[in-house]
């Protein structure tokens, strides 16, 4: 009769060779340099969070540049540093890239900067904290420890891999032509793009809403507040603006992954907003003439972000008594829209996990997920975002942190796809 302690090595041993007969030679050693290699991960990560890196901060988000560039560089990559216009006040990007053969073109996508500065890493249990560490550093990590596999079970020379790594996601530079040509000119380049933003939970990302931005100004007759309702002075500009967020709320407020929110609001007999700050001056005897209003508008497709705004100015254009309205948009971060491509790249991703012997990976509700630099060229080749490090807690915010635990599964899975998108 088997003892308890040798049934469950005999079960861990046939699981350990059913994981060997799904993997090939070459996926055995990549995930067996991940399983070693760890502690170097670790140590990368820790010197790229110690690096502040806020978009702002030019010489912070380069030096975390030239960290991974150096990396790179020692996989046999060409890398480059792309500086950016001084009118744009931002930083530049990086560019590491193979010269293989083999296999589909790949794009890899991260970014260098971070929302804040300030919290160093460090460490309690399998829990790490430090600014920027789920957002992205920590992905970045990922990406480089599955190029230095592909590596050292030497895959990567004959592959065709680009690695952009940009230096202001988190706020980006105008004019994207400029701020974003070098990722597009790399998208035209490639078959299918992968970015290392956090996953979340065991998904990955085939989709994320783009992001917009709205300003609706209202003028309407003034004078003395005794006369408001009456045919000559009508309604004033606030409850004409009331009445058009009303509209937005009741006409437009149901539809799936479509959001847009007023964030900022100001009138009365003199209003004025600039750089997301708002004055206003008035009586309690005088019809206001004057509302501003600012929001964003966040959508799945260009299709939902066209249509929602041509009912905005639809509600916006059907004015009160005394009253008159205009709504101007500006376009900021497209959306990734989860076409059918994608979720082919998915059930790659999800059939690598399986074989590995972890779980399977589903698709993340894009509601959930907010807009991202992969949505610039989402239009022209299929991708996945969201395979990064997981456990990202309070991004973009105070105590930052990440599981680094699920980082040896997180970049076998990344490795053994891109091992075999490039066979």
């Amino acid at each position: 009769m088997k003892t308890p302690i040798l049934t469950t090595f005999f079960t861990l041993l046939l699981a350990i060779n059913a994981v060997s007969q799904n993997l090939n030679a070459d996926e055995q050693k990549i995930a067996g340099f991940i399983d070693k290699n760890g502690a170097e991960a670790l140590a990368i990560l820790e010197n790229a969070v110690n690096i502040g890196s806020p978009t702002e901060k030019n010489a912070g988000v380069k030096a975390v540049g030239m960290l991974f560039k150096k990396e790179f560089e020692a996989l046999g990559m060409t890398a480059r540093w792309i500086n950016m216009p001084p009118e744009t006040k931002r930083a530049g990007h990086l560019i590491a890239e193979t010269k293989g053969t083999r296999g589909k073109r790949i794009l890899l996508l991260g970014h260098l900067d971070t929302v804040l500065e300030g919290e160093k890493f460090r460490r309690d249990g399998d829990r790490a904290f430090g600014t920027g560490i789920g957002d992205m550093k920590g992905g970045l990590v990922v990406m480089l420890q599955a190029l230095r596999a592909l590596n050292a079970a030497g895959a990567l020379k004959d592959s065709r891999i680009t690695v952009l790594l940009t230096g202001d996601e988190e706020d980006s530079c105008e004019p994207v032509s400029i701020c974003r040509g070098d990722m597009i000119t790399a998208a035209k380049r490639s078959d299918l793009v992968l970015s290392f933003e956090a996953s979340v939970r065991n998904t990955a990302t085939v989709g994320r809403r783009g992001s917009s931005s709205w300003r609706l100004e209202v003028e309407a007759k003034t004078g003395h507040s005794s006369g408001i309702f009456r045919e000559g002075m009508g309604y004033g500009a606030i409850y004409e603006a009331a009445r058009i967020l009303n509209e937005f709320r009741l006409q437009l407020g149901g539809e799936k992954y479509l959001t847009f929110n007023p964030s900022l609001i100001v009138g009365g007999t003199t209003a004025n907003t600039e750089n997301a700050e708002g004055t206003a001056t008035g009586k309690t005897n005088v019809v206001p003439a004057v509302v501003v209003v600012e929001g964003d508008l966040r959508f799945i497709s260009e299709e939902q972000k066209e249509t929602a705004r041509a009912k905005m100015r639809e509600i916006a254009a059907q004015s009160l008594n005394g009253a008159s309205a205009k709504i101007t948009f500006q376009d900021g971060i497209p959306a990734m829209t989860p076409v059918e491509a994608n979720f082919e790249l998915l059930k790659q991703l999800d059939q690598a996990s399986k074989d590995l012997g972890f779980q399977g990976v589903e698709a993340l509700d894009p509601g959930e997920r907010g807009a991202g630099d992969i949505a610039f060229i989402a239009d022209l080749l299929p991708g996945l975002d969201g395979i990064g490090i997981g456990g990202s807690r309070n991004s973009h915010a105070s105590g930052e942190s990440a599981d680094i635990a699920s980082m040896p599964m997180l970049t076998k899975r990344a490795a053994v796809l891109i091992y075999r998108l490039t066979r």
